[in-house]
């Protein structure tokens, strides 16, 4: 048998191996490249381990304008990023292509904290400005995980890792995010690693509760419905607030089954109430970026038998812009269907006049931080005053969230808001709280005909 030789006969061996050791498309070295820089790296400092950093940056929103513009717009970008990239590397850094929207870098002259900080602030800045396309420019941010040698590994594939981890957590912090890997960051990452597996389990289980916080009409204090707020206790984390799991869920891609299950037992807990009462129900940013949401839902009050005319769904305006065109879309169906929808906490985004102009919404929530300090900063209540001004000229219903004290419930009935929420009225209750709630405080509703 004849060896199988050169695969291109024409290319000498050198060639072939810059070949291996090169990303086709930006010319900047790949993983492998990465990979014997940090081993030739540590070999040099074997015996004197003097620190030095791996990094490996992630493009944010990178996927939706690959998406939008195509590949070729997506690969002029990524050639774009590594020409920057190797025009800022400082003296005996290297740069490479790790992976679709990843490159990585070892930086033998950043030895701690601080040092990896700065330069990533500078990176972080040089791949801030806009990117020429043509006939359109289009801007991005980038996420930095750092791992120092040795502290966070002494072999390429454990230092790897921990800047891996500390990327990981820069973008659950949001967009343009600069960690460097600690221990502390590993028990955190840990820990949310543990939530997430006990909460799929409790999916699973049917472990996870629904509560029910009032929501009032504020000139008669008679309940108009319920908003409906996820618990968890599990029996070895305890309680687990729904701040910390369901972030966790959308990030790691399973909130549609989290929702699915709140949304059942929500909707089933809405049967046993009188028909006038609507229940409110948060919908997450991964869910208005899915086209199957409003299938989704309706197939649940179907299955449930609860009229889709008496639910709320609340989105809020960050929400919304994840993914704008398929927000409207996914609003539009659900309205169809007579699901009204509310935008919540209303007053701390950056542009929600303009989300009321082109979004179609039922009702508007104000932001508890308004509500709070309404009876004791006058800027506070001339804000509440001309959103309910405003809402009342555009025809939306209002509920001020976060009412704690009569003297807001006062105030607020002199401003003219429709609805309240908040401790004053009642605290978020399981259903058969819920019912005694009722029972309690609106047993004229009691005698009416239910579903």
């Amino acid at each position: 048998m004849k060896p199988a030789g050169n695969p291109l006969p024409h290319v000498s061996q050198n060639e072939l191996q810059a070949m291996a050791y090169s990303d086709p498309l930006t010319g900047l070295g790949n993983r492998y490249r990465l990979r014997d820089k940090v081993r030739a790296l540590a070999a040099e400092r074997a015996d004197d381990p003097a620190p030095f950093a791996i990094c490996i940056a992630n493009l944010d929103g990178f996927k939706p304008i690959n998406d939008l513009f195509g590949s070729e717009a997506g690969d002029e970008i990524l050639c774009q990023v590594a020409h920057r990239l190797k025009a800022c590397m400082p003296d005996g850094a290297t740069v490479t292509r790790h992976d679709g929207d990843e490159f990585a870098f070892v930086l033998p002259l950043v030895f701690e904290r601080l040092g990896a900080e700065r330069i990533g602030q500078m990176m972080k800045d040089v791949l801030s400005a806009p990117y020429d396309l043509g006939d359109r420019n289009v801007r991005l941010s980038a996420s930095f995980g750092f791992a120092i040698y040795p502290f966070a590994g002494e072999e390429f594939e454990n230092l790897l890792k921990s800047a891996e981890t500390a990327l990981y957590r820069s973008k659950r912090r949001g967009r343009a995010q600069i960690t460097v890997y600690s221990t502390e960051i590993a028990q955190e990452m840990k820990r949310a690693t543990q939530i997430e597996q006990a909460l799929r389990n409790a999916i699973i289980t049917d472990a996870v509760d629904v509560h029910f916080q009032p929501i009032v009409r504020i000139r008669d204090g008679m309940v108009a419905g319920f908003e409906a707020l996820a618990r968890w206790r599990d029996a070895d984390l305890g309680f687990v607030s729904p701040a910390v799991f369901v972030p966790l869920a959308e990030e790691r891609g399973f909130i549609d089954a989290l929702s699915d299950t709140l949304l059942r037992k929500a909707a089933e807990a809405a049967l046993s109430w009188p028909r006038e009462l609507f229940l409110s129900f948060n919908l997450s940013s991964a869910q208005l970026m899915d086209p199957g949401t409003s299938s989704n839902i309706l197939s649940t009050l179907s299955r449930v038998g609860l009229d889709p005319r008496r639910v709320e769904l609340e989105i809020t305006e960050t929400a919304v812009m994840t993914s704008a065109d398929t927000a409207q879309r996914i609003i539009s169906e659900l309205r169809a269907t007579g699901v009204r929808i509310s935008l919540d906490d209303f007053g701390t985004g950056q542009s929600s006049l303009g989300r009321l102009r082109d979004f179609t919404f039922d009702k508007v929530k104000i932001d508890r931080a308004f509500i709070s300090r309404i009876t004791s900063d006058r800027a506070s209540e001339h804000i509440v005053r001309a959103i309910i001004a405003m809402c009342q000229g555009l025809d939306l219903s209002v509920v001020a969230e976060g009412i704690e004290e009569q003297a807001d419930v006062d105030m607020l009935r002199a401003l003219g808001c429709g609805m309240g929420q908040g401790y004053h009225y009642g605290r978020p209750v399981d259903g058969a709280a819920t019912l005694r709630y009722l029972q309690d405080h609106y047993h004229d509703f009691l005698a009416l005909e239910r579903i």
